[in-house]
């Protein structure tokens, strides 16, 4: 058993951030990228969201209301439902008080300019002043269109609007065969800052902080083909730089081998890519006297092949023991070096007892706190997309967050970081 003041122990229990029953309106602006918010609004309800549809009348040269409705569980809204006798409140006001929060994808280069100078011509545009919830924008359009002057300056304005969050759009092959900026972000992009928007009601609470953030596995090479390596994905380290980036923070992401889908979720975050513990240790050392918060995500070797063969290794080369030498400590050496305004957060991945050894690393090692992950359960570990933990603190107090999607275990540790930090 942890060795804890009874009077200093306290425990926090939060279930997942569900999207059962939150509310979720959706305005469809016209471009064909508007077949991609298809596939969100049937997540969010498959997910457990209420969803409500919005479409232009540009956006109905691209997609029906027909699809929508079906797609929603509910009545698609359009222009000529604007203008229908009310009988009880206008709509827009409806639908504008029902949001928890606002999706516009894809925005045009017309919506925004409405955005940016306040005009309400639509229904659409109405609802968005009737509301005060987080509006989340994610344009796209043709790149000379992107990278109009007059469109990036739309751009910067609207968003020194508090209640605008932002996708900037990725780059590709565009459906006009350019290739350039301009294509809409991916929905498990979009689905993930909604959620973060659902969990903060669009406070940045961490703006201004600088989060360092290290993810995934390092490979330690034997010969060109042959690593000590670990089963770590990266998926915690990517959901942690996602939800402090939704929430304001600037994110440096320091990351071993990943699959790039996961990468691509990560417009906004400096990512730094490594292989081994080497590289790693010298990354964050590189990026330790910037940072107000050091996570140590990463699943890092804890020894490397004493030798390295530039060339393979026979396999009746092999030695029948391989020669090892320790890996480097990063999360010690990160310790001694850095200042007591900084906050370095190490993690554990354990079998059988979490917390007893978590809390004898954290107290070794000197860490303001430590996360302790099992990895031998079926909802958590390595590679899975759900995780669980208890978040343990140098004050002697611990919060146990239940199974739950890595983004919003991601979202609880942060919580649980600010407040410690605030003492």
């Amino acid at each position: 058993m942890l060795p804890f003041v009874p009077s200093l122990c306290w425990s926090f229990i939060q279930s997942a951030i569900m999207l059962h029953r939150r509310r979720v309106l959706v305005g469809i602006g016209g471009g064909i990228a508007a077949y991609k918010v298809c596939t969100v609004v049937s997540t969010l309800v498959k997910q457990g969201a209420e969803v409500r549809v919005i479409l232009t009348e540009a956006a109905q040269q691209f997609i029906t209301p027909l699809t929508l409705a079906t797609l929603s569980r509910h009545a698609a809204y359009t222009e000529s439902d604007f203008w229908q006798p009310s009988h009880g409140r206008p709509l827009h006001i409806e639908l504008g008080e029902w949001a928890e929060v606002l999706l516009i994808a894809p925005l045009t280069a017309n919506l925004l300019a409405k955005l940016t100078y306040g005009l309400a011509d639509d229904l659409l545009t109405n609802t968005v002043l009737a509301s005060i919830c987080p509006v989340l924008l994610a344009p796209a359009m043709n790149t000379d269109m992107w990278q109009q002057q007059a469109v990036q300056r739309n751009w910067q304005l609207v968003q020194t609007d508090p209640r605008y969050h932002s996708l900037d759009p990725g780059n590709g092959i565009l459906a006009c065969d350019r290739v350039g900026p301009g294509r809409l972000a991916e929905p498990p992009e979009i689905l993930a800052h909604l959620t973060s928007l659902l969990h903060t009601s669009g406070k940045r609470d961490l703006g201004g902080k600088r989060i360092l953030i290290s993810a995934g596995g390092t490979r330690e090479y034997l010969d060109p083909v042959r690593f000590i390596g670990n089963p770590a994905t990266g998926k915690m380290g990517v959901a942690l730089a996602q939800a402090a980036l939704h929430r304001g923070a600037v994110v440096t992401l320091v990351h071993g081998p990943m699959e790039p889908s996961l990468l691509e979720l990560l417009s906004g975050v400096k990512q730094v890519p490594i292989v081994s513990a080497l590289e790693m240790r010298q990354a964050m050392l590189d990026a330790l006297p910037t940072a107000d918060w050091i996570l140590m995500a990463a699943a890092v070797a804890d020894v490397s092949p004493a030798e390295y063969s530039p060339e393979k290794l026979p396999k009746q080369s092999l030695p029948a023991q391989l020669p090892l030498v320790p890996a480097p400590d990063i999360v010690a050496e990160l310790s001694s070096l850095k200042r007591p305004d900084q906050w370095l957060i190490g993690f554990a991945a354990q079998t059988g007892d979490i917390v007893t050894p978590a809390w004898e690393k954290l107290q070794r090692k000197h860490l303001d706190a430590i996360v302790a992950n099992p990895i031998d359960h079926p909802t958590s570990g390595f590679g899975s997309d759900t995780n669980q933990a208890v978040f343990l603190d140098r004050f002697g107090r611990k919060a146990v967050i239940e199974p739950c999607s890595k983004l919003a275990m991601a979202h609880q540790l942060l919580d649980q970081i600010s407040a410690i930090s605030q003492e």
